[in-house]
């Protein structure tokens, strides 16, 4: 299916909500726990098929603001399991040439956990390849929150001019993602169609995937086959299909 892909019209950046790993696991009479262990297996997949496609930037949706409201053993087992699964594969994203990011609210992960993961992007920082963004402790409403009260503080300290917010350019720059291109495209596993106070900015002309396979299933096939669906697509950007011509 690689050869499939026209390397010319691959986006240059993919974004993932990696939905279904409790049903997954519950369908199978496991706990949920199991489920998140076998997602795991599946970023690593999709991350070594998006670096040999050749896709620049990949961002995972890996733990909300919202999760924090989980049953406690369950933020627990996924925080443990966060960074345990980043350390462990540091040194392959290294081989591969990719470079670790973090984006999400940062002072609401435990010390310990935030300080691993920081060791974990550093380790990374020097890679020229893919750029593999985990969104923990992320919302799309708590970062365009975050942005304004930036901004307000750049005001406030005469560093900015409320005349300056004149251009999406002039917001974005506020964002977690202000050195990323906006998603071209976005996937979610599990069915659901909605985007769940992801990306809600940036995602305002991506092409959006669903597909109804839970995470811990999803294949390198079907990150190709969505990106073939991309491919087929036309992006008009607000134009007409006669202007584009």
């Amino acid at each position: 299916m690689i050869e499939e892909i026209d390397k010319n019209r691959l986006p240059r950046h993919v974004a993932v909500i990696m939905d279904g790993n409790g049903r997954w696991a519950k369908a199978r009479g496991l706990d949920r726990s199991q489920g998140h262990v076998e997602g795991v297996n599946t970023v690593r997949r999709i991350t070594e098929i998006a670096s040999e496609v050749g896709i620049g930037y990949l961002t995972l949706y890996t733990f909300s603001t919202e999760n924090w409201n989980r049953p406690k053993a369950e933020v627990d087992a996924l925080m443990h399991l966060i960074v345990i699964a980043i350390e462990r594969e540091t040194p392959d994203l290294i081989k591969n040439n990719v470079r670790l990011r973090m984006i999400g609210d940062a002072s609401r992960m435990p010390d310990e956990a935030y300080a691993r993961l920081s060791q974990c992007i550093a380790d990374t920082a020097h890679c020229t390849g893919l750029t593999l963004t985990l969104a923990i402790s992320y919302s799309a409403r708590w970062e365009i929150l975050e942005a304004c009260r930036r901004f307000a503080l750049d005001v406030q300290a005469g560093k900015a001019s409320p005349d300056d917010m004149a251009s999406d350019g002039a917001f974005e720059k506020y964002l977690t993602t202000y050195d990323m291109p906006d998603p071209d495209l976005m996937i979610r596993t599990g069915g659901d169609h909605r985007v769940s106070n992801y990306l809600l900015w940036q995602i305002a002309y991506s092409e959006i995937y669903v597909t109804d396979t839970y995470w811990p299933d999803f294949s390198k096939e079907d990150f190709l086959k969505a990106i073939s669906d991309y491919q087929r697509r036309e992006r008009r950007f607000g134009l007409t299909s006669d202007q584009l011509k």
